[in-house]
């Protein structure tokens, strides 16, 4: 077996499954570049055939990355298989992963189909990809609650038509890391071929444990490649997170005794990149990558860490990203420190009149707060307003007042359709008159599940980052808006997540 770990990060796929969580194509290409700092052997970019949406940003992934394989899911069917292959055509690695449920539960409830009638499909899906990308991805749906004899004869059947990666995914985070492992090393053992194809695991977080049975997935089950996402992302309760498993390795290579090529300084940005753009909030104590991680309260702590870092700290927080950039942008910053700050950033503008809209509003910041951080930058370059055209809705200006023993009032200014208008409402807080001004207007009907409010960088001057979703119909977007006015940061919120309502794109969901 090979010591190089592949790592293959889902965060665009399985990542945006979150409820709220789906991306526009610019958004996800600006993480897949970042993706691509990051050297992640293989981005799994989307589910082509699930909307024109996905299957443009699949398509435009693959046209832009050159370091990466890129990868697009599909069903097991050559409508699905086509499009994927049609989407990634500019790709100079391309991937096509295709699935097909096969645990007796999924089969009768899900696809109602025999386990022939499974086994037949498995094989025609795999023989078609093959005729259109030499490689090929093959996972069982929920495979860890398959039955292991015909689980083994899936398997040998597809990688004798040419699958060059099994996945076997725990698809409702039911597994437990020793009996997970020795289930890979199970079917590896049984599998006459399964020498002829790279093996993976693709775990969920449903019982907390979807990194420690990836990782027992490999050391036990002699897997070789990891599906992960940015964060954690990931629909219930999220996938095995991609830097928790690349430093676990790293850390304990006495351990492990694995090969990433993964490039750590990337990893803090690539965290607040993919926070920022859904907008779900990564936890202050989430290992790696949470604000305490490198923390240290206790006293005892404190003093040992002054003395020796290595006290209390298995990793160096520069490593993973925290300190690499200390350069801080202001008001007397250029154009060029401004677009180099971009290009570091992994921030790809589609034009020059983006990148003179973004460095206009970057001035107007720089005015109103000393210091901008790189949490402020792409905050910046994700406000809807700037990065995506023809939007239904759009800030204008906001003013409030609030007073002890006064029921507060808002009145907000903003476009619907390019015609301005004005709304004003009384409301229990500045928040709820400003939110209840904008809704009076527009009749969403929507109810609002969350609203939380996270500061960007750790000062009373820093930007506020507000978060709203919204469901109406069954549907859950959420709303990102950022301002060093938290009311207004709290209108843009609301008015991206009507903006994402607006759009009437639906996906097929898929599962892995």
């Amino acid at each position: 077996m090979t010591d190089k770990l592949i790592i293959f990060d889902t965060t665009l796929r399985d990542g945006e499954q979150s409820p709220g969580a789906s991306m526009t194509r610019d958004e996800k290409l600006r993480i897949a570049r970042q993706l691509e700092r990051l050297k992640v052997d293989v981005i799994e970019a989307g589910f082509a055939a699930s909307s024109n949406g996905d299957f443009e940003a699949v398509q435009l992934i693959a046209n832009s990355i050159q370091d990466s394989t890129i990868c697009s899911l599909s069903r097991a069917n050559d409508r699905d298989i086509s499009r994927a292959a049609e989407a990634l055509k500019g790709a100079n690695r391309a991937r096509i992963h295709t699935f097909i449920a096969t645990s007796a539960l999924h089969m009768e409830k899900k696809l109602r189909m025999t386990p022939e009638q499974v086994l037949e499909q498995a094989i025609q899906s795999v023989r078609f990809a093959r005729n259109l990308c030499g490689d090929i991805e093959f996972s069982p749906e929920d495979g860890y609650r398959s039955d292991v004899d015909f689980l083994c004869r899936v398997i040998e059947a597809v990688i004798r038509e040419g699958a060059t990666t099994i996945n076997v995914p725990d698809t409702v985070g039911y597994a437990i890391p020793e009996l997970y492992g020795n289930f890979i090393k199970t079917l590896r053992e049984r599998v006459p071929n399964s020498d002829k194809a790279v093996w993976s695991v693709h775990c969920h977080n449903d019982l907390g444990m979807a990194v420690a049975n990836s990782l027992a997935g490999v050391m036990i089950g002699g897997a070789r490649q990891v599906e992960c996402t940015i964060n954690g992302l990931g629909e219930r309760a999220g996938n095995c997170s991609l830097e928790e498993v690349v430093m676990a390795v790293k850390t304990r290579k006495d351990y492990f005794g694995l090969e990433v090529g993964i490039d750590t300084q990337h990893i803090v940005a690539a965290s607040r990149m993919v926070s920022q753009t859904t907008g779900f909030v990564v936890q202050p104590n989430k290992a790696v990558v949470g604000a305490n991680a490198f923390a240290h309260a206790s006293g005892i702590h404190q003093d040992g860490v002054l003395k020796a870092r290595d006290t209390y700290e298995i990793m160096r927080a520069e490593d993973v990203g925290w300190s690499a950039n200390k350069i801080v942008l202001g008001k007397l910053s250029g154009r060029n420190a401004f677009k180099q700050r971009l290009q570091d950033l992994g921030v790809s503008m589609e034009s020059e009149a983006d990148t003179n809209a973004a460095f206009a509003r970057f001035k107007e910041l720089a005015d109103r707060k000393s210091e901008i951080f790189d949490e402020d930058i792409l905050a910046l370059v994700s406000d809807e307003s700037l990065t995506n055209h023809g939007e239904e809705y759009a800030f204008v200006s906001l003013s409030q007042h609030s007073e002890t023993g006064e029921r507060p009032h808002a009145t907000v200014v903003f476009t619907a359709s390019g015609s301005e208008i004005k709304g004003e409402s009384d409301g229990n807080g500045p928040v709820d008159a400003s939110l209840k001004a904008i809704e009076q207007h527009v009749q969403s009907g929507a109810e609002m599940v969350l609203y939380s409010v996270n500061a960007i960088s750790g000062s009373t001057e820093s930007q506020g980052e507000v978060t709203v979703r919204l469901q109406s119909s069954g549907r859950v977007v959420n709303g990102v808006g950022a301002d060093p006015d938290i009311v207004v940061a709290s209108a843009k919120a609301y008015l991206s997540a009507l903006n994402k309502l607006h759009s009437k794109a639906e996906k097929v969901p898929a599962q892995g």
